[in-house]
């Protein structure tokens, strides 16, 4: 696969990106009316941007109430120790973890940061108990319920 950063976008290649984040699910056809070229150069072009990385994925959005996982919790987790092996360790354990939406290596009061999705409050509290605190290398855990969620999942700003 090619690398993504070094690969050359044109005016062209961002118009299929801004298109297909406001709609993923766009027929190569209206893809290629919207951005004003042919069916096969649009196709050809979106086949690039899918084989170079540039794309990663197209998903839908599910609204997390009606799949019974209406509380969304930030955790913010401390370890032990800052090494590679207690990172590895770390990551890979809240990769196995279904309720772990993002976990993310950040600078500041925590070492991760964690978006998790549960039903509610006595599912977190079980996760809390029997897996969050379990986790390889933790020494503290903050958690913080999200009461309303303002923005999420917005575009790329490009």
């Amino acid at each position: 696969m090619e690398d993504p950063s070094t690969h050359d976008l044109d005016r062209i290649d961002l118009a299929i990106l801004r298109a297909l984040q406001g709609d993923g699910r766009l027929s190569n056809a209206e893809l290629a009316q919207r951005v004003n070229v042919s069916p096969a150069t649009c196709h050809r072009r979106t086949q690039r941007l899918f084989e170079s990385g540039v794309v990663s994925g197209v998903h839908a959005r599910i609204d997390p109430e009606p799949v019974g996982l209406g509380a969304l919790v930030m955790v913010g987790a401390v370890l032990d120790h800052s090494t590679p092996e207690s990172f590895a360790a770390f990551e890979a354990a809240a990769m196995r973890m279904k309720a772990v939406l993002e976990c993310n290596l950040v600078a500041g009061d925590f070492d991760y940061l964690l978006k998790i999705r549960v039903s509610g409050m006595k599912d977190f509290n079980r996760l809390h108990g029997q897996q969050l605190i379990a986790l390889p290398g933790v020494r503290q855990i903050r958690t913080f319920f999200v009461i309303r969620e303002v923005k999420e999942a917005a575009p790329l700003p490009f």
